[in-house]
């Protein structure tokens, strides 16, 4: 299983930007996903989430101002992320995770940086 993040990139404070992250299997396979991000040193810190039925959610600090979503179709997941801060600069990584026969699996991608500048 492969999961590819894109849409990071810079931006000024305020303005906003759409990650994506996209599988290589049917994103309904995935009993939940999510969005994570990690600072250089830091821990990895959970940002939002959304079960195969679509029921999110969010760490305080995005509440109001990052959504999450997905297109089954498309097998693609979004965070719609504004009124960005530079306090939201990281690595976002999505992660899905599945659980068979008592086991649960779980996937990540590679990341991909957003830089919010002041």
């Amino acid at each position: 299983v492969q999961l590819v993040e894109s849409g990071g990139g810079l931006v000024q404070a305020g303005g906003s930007l759409r990650l994506t992250c996209e599988a290589d299997i049917p994103i309904g396979t995935f009993d939940n996903m999510a969005w994570y991000r990690q600072g250089t040193g830091e821990q990895r810190e959970l940002v939002a989430s959304i079960t195969r039925e679509g029921r999110t959610t969010y760490t305080d600090s995005v509440k109001g101002r990052f959504t999450i979503s997905r297109n089954d179709t498309k097998s693609r997941m979004y965070l719609q992320m504004s009124s960005l801060t530079p306090e939201d600069t990281d690595v976002y990584l999505c992660h899905a995770d599945l659980t068979i026969w008592l086991k649960e699996l779980e996937y990540w991608g590679r990341g991909t940086q957003v830089t919010v500048s002041s």
